[in-house]
């Protein structure tokens, strides 16, 4: 099959990726600044912010990262798993 994804890669991949956004967040709640990024991006989506950022903590921060690196991970797994069980069926 010269479509097949490899599910271990493609899990990997978006499950760093995942957890270098979410790490990104912490280290902007860490900064102080994330409540002013709410405060900007939800207008501009034509939302109302009725979030307010709680106070940075390590434990929390890690537990996110690790949380994010987990689901990213099971979800790239999976995507690539069906894409090659479609692969296979509709050749």
């Amino acid at each position: 099959m010269a479509n097949k994804i490899n599910a271990n890669k493609l899990g990997l991949t978006v499950g760093i990726f995942a957890a270098l956004i979410h790490l990104i967040w912490s280290l902007v709640v860490l900064a102080g600044v994330a409540q002013e990024f709410l405060n900007w991006i939800f207008p501009i989506h034509f939302l109302n912010n009725v979030y307010s950022v709680v106070g940075f903590n390590a434990i929390t921060a890690l537990l996110l990262t690790l949380m994010a690196l987990l689901g990213g991970y099971v979800m790239g797994w999976a995507f690539a798993e069906l894409w090659n069980y479609i692969d296979k069926k509709v050749r």
